[in-house]
């Protein structure tokens, strides 16, 4: 006689146990995940990242835009942010590299270091940022993911690099107009700019060289899979001191440009009154970019130094998904206030526009003022004479 096994409770609670154990069907898994992710994602930061095993936090839970509007609303930002940051950057390395008289400017390659970084940013940012958080995309392993972090994190930081070397460009330019050309050369500028490449990508790819808390089995990030904490928190620091840097440096010609206008006032003539009309369009100008680079850069930060010592939830993270589309406005409004604003850039813009016969009738470029201030060619923030006009005021 056949024993009834529907009868028998411990065969069933046997049968129960083994079918929770078994690991989801892929179109059982984001029921799967409803039931049992939200646990899994609120657990203590420490165990929850302590290791890369069953009971570490899944990327699912990175995932926080989970409104078809949300990803719209990203996936349409993202687009028009990241064409736009490609195509302005890509439009500046062409007009710096097609005349070799003005890529061999120093300040010309702190200009195309930054629209390089920019476009690279904009491209494995947009591309990364919407495949994971609009399509839900994840990469088939740890080091894909940690692979594409790391070229995100060397463009943007690589990015800030290159407005710093060009900050101290104008520095000097502006304390020591007399010796900028000895100071600032091409060999001078290109080796720095190698330095600082190389430098960023090295701090850049070390969670991919072993610094990540799947093999320290440290606490990870809970805005960055992989990351460790201490990593971020370096990473911070070193962002700050590079904000602070470019501030400083900024605020420093702010203040000399305070004391030139006041020494004009004492000195009226034509052309002082010129001269100080420069002075105030370039407060206005830096002004702009210390106003840009503050709004674009302090939400990310307070944020991520805010994972540091707290716990997030997933309002905190979606907010932290939309400001990270700020750094990537900051890309795209730099070739508008260090590029394009440039006479030279601008002339070679108009050169290219009417060979394409795309403006009929458009002025042509002036020669003279191509030509103008041969000692100091860091007329993309401010015009060249300031750094031979200010000089002799300045030296009190």
């Amino acid at each position: 006689m056949e024993p009834n096994i529907f009868g028998n409770t411990e065969y069933l609670q046997l049968l129960h146990r083994n079918y929770q154990r078994r690991p989801p069907h892929s179109e059982e898994r984001f029921f799967h995940f409803k039931s049992t992710g939200m646990q899994r994602c609120t657990m203590n930061k420490t165990a929850s990242a302590s290791s890369c095993s069953s009971t570490a936090m899944p990327m699912e839970c990175y995932m926080v835009l989970d409104d078809p509007a949300q990803k719209t609303v990203i996936a349409v930002l993202c687009c028009i942010f990241g064409s736009l940051c490609i195509l302005e950057n890509c439009l500046v390395l062409y007009l710096i590299f097609s005349s070799q008289r003005i890529r061999n400017k120093p300040s010309y390659l702190f200009i195309s270091s930054l629209a390089a970084a920019d476009t690279l940013a904009s491209i494995i940012f947009v591309s990364s940022f919407v495949n994971f958080h609009v399509f839900n995309g994840t990469d088939p392993s740890k080091e894909v993911f940690l692979l594409k972090l790391g070229g995100v994190t060397t463009s943007f930081t690589a990015s800030l690099g290159s407005l710093l070397m060009m900050a101290f460009d104008r520095y000097i330019c502006i304390l020591k107009p007399s010796e900028y050309k000895v100071l600032i050369t091409s060999r001078r500028a290109l080796i720095a700019l190698v330095v600082l490449w190389v430098t960023i990508m090295f701090i850049a790819f070390l969670p991919l060289l072993g610094w990540n808390c799947c093999t320290l089995h440290s606490t990870c990030s809970e805005l960055f899979p992989f990351v460790d904490t201490k990593y971020l928190a370096i990473w911070i620091a070193l962002v700050a001191i590079l904000l602070v840097s470019i501030m400083y440096a900024y605020m420093h010609v702010l203040w000399k440009a305070h004391k030139h206008v006041l020494y004009m006032k004492k000195h009226q003539t034509g052309q002082q009154n010129t001269r100080m009309r420069i002075d105030i369009t370039l407060a206005k100008t830096l002004v702009i970019v210390l106003v840009v680079l503050v709004m674009c850069w302090s939400p990310v930060l307070v944020l991520m130094t805010y994972s540091v010592f707290a716990k997030l939830d997933d309002t905190i993270r979606k907010v932290f998904a939309f400001c990270s589309t700020l750094c990537l406005v900051n890309s795209m409004v730099n070739p508008a206030i260090y590029a394009l604003r440039s006479r030279e850039l601008c002339s070679s813009l108009r050169k290219v526009c009417s060979c394409l016969g795309r403006m009929p009738g458009f002025p042509e470029s002036n020669p003279e003022a191509e030509s103008t201030q041969k000692s100091c060619p860091v007329e993309t923030i401010y015009e060249e004479v300031i750094c031979n006009t200010v000089a002799e005021p300045m030296k009190d």
